[in-house]
């Protein structure tokens, strides 16, 4: 269960980190961090990572796409969750 938890750990403070320093590079007009690595990212449990740097750096939030694929993804995770914690053996 503990590396469970530092794995998720490790994989939010990762999209956090990649968030922020995209919404940085798109204050330079640079080169940015693809997308599919932020949902890659999202998908394999950074979730929380992602939501909080959007939010922070307002990074992607009138990108309608994007949260519309951000929504997808999380709302996959929930119905994930919930048919893991439902399912007896």
């Amino acid at each position: 269960m503990e590396v469970l938890l530092l794995y998720f750990l490790f994989v939010n403070i990762i999209v956090f980190i990649l968030a922020g320093y995209d919404k940085y590079q798109a204050r330079k007009n640079k080169q940015r961090i693809p997308e599919n690595t932020l949902f890659f990212l999202e998908a394999i449990g950074g979730t929380i990572g992602l939501l909080t740097a959007m939010f922070l750096f307002k990074h992607k939030t009138s990108k309608t796409s994007f949260i519309v694929k951000f929504t997808l993804i999380f709302l996959i995770q929930i119905i994930l969750v919930y048919l893991k914690m439902t399912y007896k053996v």
